[in-house]
């Protein structure tokens, strides 16, 4: 046995190095490219790009990030939606070519980031995201998402529909059902059976639409738009100079990833494999997408949900939800089906998902028995929540900070600058020793 399968984590049902069965593996793959499909294959469509192709760039980049990462850490890469505003843009006045040398620039940031690093470690890392920063941030990624999931669960043309709600909320019981009522392999795949159920009453409801499933063929090549062979090679510096900025961004809610799987298994991937190896993972995924047609790629949120769900950490199911990723680019038919999955089935698991995620920065806060009792972790963490979950972003210019990477940096500015007591709890501890010396 490796060092690194010495130790394994009581609270999971798979480990990060276990395997399960060919058949179990199969099902619990099939239900994380359930939950990132989604949102994957919604950031080309909003910029105008292939979705095959995104989906193809997801599976490959996710590979390529277990590679790098020596199969340690159970990610998922999917599409970024830190970069949409900036590409829809470039779409419009220059054509991919420029968002595709954006996006190449923004992965090598990560690579230079990095190599940085790599060689002056990450030790630094524990210091400016002590728990009472690192739980309100978690808490913020699962809840920043809490808006996206109710509109997906209510809201048809952007108008409120009651259908949607009842299918969204179907979709939630019974995945709360197989969950709770259910013992063994039934409750580990609840997710996936989640979506089954809400999506079969969808088609009894009459909201699915199948026409993009008759129209897809069985097996097609996904249009690869490689920029420097497809094109007359040309530089868009302003492309590049717009979009690699945004990866600072990205990278601030990729370390908030980390944590929060670091968390769920009980393993410092800070360490080992190391940040530089999990930041070059992402890079190179990024630059792959570039270079094929898709956009940038991030760590995916919804997958980290259904780790926390299931407790099946196993990065082979992982790397099989990649794997059929690439191979559903490919088959016509199944990516449309699964792309035909009504808004208000993702939005009904979305409740789930993202709210185990906020809630794991909860457990953050009660493991470590912060003190809110302490004016100090009040103040932090009530910045935290207000800034990430009401939305609030700095814009300059073209570059914009998202809520997630803002409140991520003043929760890193205020336990740098806050006094470690606050000068009425030291008058007050002041008085109370003086009263201690005179009643003796």
């Amino acid at each position: 046995m490796s060092k690194e399968e010495s130790f394994r984590n009581p609270d999971a049902v798979l480990d990060v190095y276990e395997h399960p069965g060919l058949g179990q593996g199969v099902l619990l793959s099939l239900q994380h490219m359930f939950a990132m499909f989604g949102s994957t294959v919604l950031v080309p469509i909003l910029i105008g790009l292939n979705p095959s192709i995104a989906l193809l760039a997801s599976g490959v980049g996710t590979l390529v990030h277990m590679l790098c990462t020596k199969f340690k850490i159970p990610a998922y890469l999917g599409s970024s939606f830190a970069f949409v505003a900036t590409m829809q843009a470039l779409m419009k006045t220059d054509g991919y070519p420029a968002v595709a040398q954006g996006a190449i620039a923004s992965g090598i940031v990560y690579l230079i980031v990095s190599f940085v690093i790599g060689k002056i470690g990450s030790a630094w890392v524990n210091k400016v995201l002590p728990p009472i920063v690192v739980g309100p941030i978690i808490i913020v990624i699962g809840l920043s998402l809490a808006t996206t999931a109710a509109n997906d669960a209510m809201l048809k043309n952007q108008k409120y529909d009651l259908t949607y709600f009842g299918v969204a909320l179907f979709t939630l019981v019974m995945t709360l059902i197989f969950q709770m009522c259910f013992k063994g392999f039934t409750s580990l795949i609840s997710i996936m059976l989640g979506i089954i159920c809400g999506y079969v009453l969808s088609l009894f409801l009459g909201i699915v639409d199948l026409s993009g499933v008759e129209q897809a063929a069985w097996f097609s090549l996904p249009a690869l738009d490689v920029p420097f062979i497809s094109y007359h090679f040309k530089w868009y510096p302003a492309a590049i100079l717009t979009m690699a900025p945004i990866a600072f961004v990205t990278m601030t809610e990729h370390m908030g990833h980390i944590m929060v799987l670091n968390s769920l298994t009980k393993r410092d991937f800070m360490k080992d494999p190391g940040l530089h190896k999990t930041m070059l993972g992402d890079g190179l995924s990024t630059i792959i997408a570039g270079f094929i047609g898709g956009p940038p790629t991030t760590s995916y949120g919804e997958n980290i949900g259904v780790l926390a769900m299931t407790k099946v950490h196993s990065v082979s199911v992982l790397a099989g939800a990649a794997g059929f990723a690439i191979l559903f680019s490919f088959v016509g038919k199944v990516a449309a089906l699964i792309e035909s999955i009504p808004m208000p089935v993702i939005g009904g698991i979305s409740f789930l998902l993202f709210g185990t995620i906020a809630s794991n920065g909860l457990k953050i806060l009660v493991d470590h028995k912060i003190d809110f009792g302490e004016k100090r972790n009040m103040l932090i963490a009530s910045v935290i929540l207000v800034i990430g979950i009401g939305g609030a972003y700095l814009q300059l210019g073209n570059f914009q900070l998202t809520s997630v990477a803002l409140c991520t940096i003043i929760g890193m500015l205020l336990n740098w600058l806050l006094p470690k007591e606050a000068a009425s709890e030291r008058a007050l501890e002041e008085r109370r020793a003086q009263e201690g010396k005179i009643y003796q």
